[in-house]
């Protein structure tokens, strides 16, 4: 399935290469390779993860359980125009999810 801005990409699973930072420098999305525009500002926070719904249980010491992580970066395509990716990753996961796809329109 191709994820457009129509079709919403919460939870589409994708591959993120990080620069020595820990910013994203690549995304491997739908077989493509996107590269994020090192001339625009990438969006870095964190927010919550609402714990009293999933229900996490883990040994004192199991590390943050709580904190989200998010990517907002302008990511170019081949022969393709500058698209927004809104990229999340989940407390103590490693793969990174897509959360939306903006073009702009």
């Amino acid at each position: 399935m191709t994820i457009s801005s129509e079709a919403p990409a919460r939870n589409h699973i994708v591959q993120v290469r990080l620069g020595p930072a820990g910013n994203p420098l690549a995304i491997r999305h739908d077989g493509r390779i996107w590269l994020v525009d090192p001339d625009t500002d990438s969006q870095h926070w964190f927010a919550r993860d609402s714990w009293w719904d999933t229900r996490r249980n883990a040994a004192v010491g199991s590390g943050d359980l709580v904190s989200v992580e998010y990517w907002r970066v302008q990511v170019l395509g081949s022969h393709s125009a500058l698209r927004t990716f809104t990229l999340r990753r989940e407390p103590l996961a490693t793969q990174w999810l897509l959360e939306s796809i903006d073009d702009g329109s």
